[in-house]
């Protein structure tokens, strides 16, 4: 009797001890996953990515070898009824558990590697990707190849409703250009992706453009987007103030009703590559025909093929905007003062005039 007791209790005590060693191995091998993958303190640099998932993080940190496992991330997130990670860069140590690792993500203890990228008004995409080349880890050429990613552009199209399909004529140059707002920007830090940068420009000038989409939809201004902003482009580099920008556009409507080119010089540079602030244009590039060149033959009565650069909200308000006026002619002198003519006499009086006073630009 004693003995079946015995070996009755010798069983149970037996399936008990095996009970516990079930239940412990899971929370033993929990345990010993979320130690530190060091005793010795060495602090290594961590990107979480904008958008990235709890398990992407997980698989990321493990594979820096940062945690034990990321199997034991995912136990943790669900004891804490779940973790949001904040994007960013963060300084870790490899002596640090692996709940405090996940913490400091969480609660977003980052670096502050972000950087400010600053666009200048009536500078072009060549001007954009130095500036994007010089503050990331993106060269020039990585820049520029995106922009003119005829794949990639598509998709933008495709999203943002002020850029149409007149953006990929094969004459121009940069399909982005006159479409990337100028302002400053702040990226998470140096390897920032070329793409996110295009898209937030863009997004900004979507904001921008709202306030015009009804009147740019209805029709009412005569001029499709694209000419509405290789317009604004063409004033922005013609023009320094508000005043001036708007009598500009009058004259622009003017000259264009009359079947009469533009005439703007700075359409010129901008074909040709010359700096304008460094070089004068010669004689067969002003009379060369050029799709962006409203000083050549065959540009009567039309705009450049596109902008030739990436204009300001003011530049943009003052086409639709400008003012009335009796004006065909307009020069700048060597200080950015504009002066506006009626008739072609006047205008070459006034070129005159501003040369006999030392106002005209005159290159070395």
């Amino acid at each position: 009797m004693n003995s079946k007791l015995n070996s009755k209790k010798g069983v149970f005590i037996a399936l008990v001890v095996i009970l516990v060693v079930i239940l412990l191995t899971p929370f033993n091998w929990y345990k010993s996953s979320s130690r530190a993958v060091s005793e010795d303190s060495s602090e290594v640099e961590f990107v979480v990515s904008e958008g990235a998932t709890l398990g992407q993080v997980a698989a990321e940190l493990e594979n820096a070898g940062i945690i034990r496992s990321a199997a034991a991330v995912k136990i943790y997130n669900k004891l804490q009824g779940g973790i949001i990670l904040q994007a960013g860069t963060y300084k870790l140590d490899k002596s640090w558990n692996m709940p405090t690792i996940i913490d400091n993500i969480s609660v977003g203890n980052a670096v502050d590697s972000s950087i400010n990228l600053t666009f200048i008004e009536g500078t072009g995409v060549k001007e954009y990707a130095d500036v994007i080349a010089a503050n990331t880890s993106n060269t020039r050429e990585e820049v520029l190849a995106v922009m003119s990613d005829t794949d990639y552009i598509r998709t933008l199209i495709d999203k943002y409703w002020f850029l149409t399909d007149d953006i990929l004529n094969e004459d121009i140059y940069y399909p982005l250009e006159g479409y990337l707002m100028p302002n400053t920007y702040k990226v998470a830090n140096e390897n920032v992706d070329v793409k996110t940068i295009v898209e937030m420009l863009l997004d900004q000038t979507a904001t921008v453009l709202e306030p015009y989409r009804s009147t740019v939809e209805s029709g009412s201004t005569g001029y499709t987007i694209h000419e509405i902003m290789t317009l604004a482009s063409v004033t922005e580099r013609e023009g320094k103030s508000t005043e001036d920008r708007a009598e500009i556009i009058g004259v622009f409507k003017n000259r264009l009703a009359a079947g009469m080119s533009l005439g703007s010089d700075v359409t010129t540079y901008y074909a040709f590559g010359v700096d304008m602030a460094t070089s004068d244009l010669t004689y067969n590039q002003l009379h060369s025909a050029n799709p962006y060149n409203t000083r050549g033959p065959g540009m009567e009565g039309k705009l450049p093929v596109g902008p030739i650069c990436n204009p300001s909200e003011d530049a943009i308000d003052a086409v639709f905007n400008y003012k009335n006026t009796d004006a065909m002619y307009f020069v700048a002198d060597v200080n950015g003062k504009v002066y506006f003519t009626k008739t072609s006499a006047e205008h070459e009086a006034k070129i005159a005039e501003l040369k006999a006073a030392g106002l005209w630009h005159i290159y070395e």
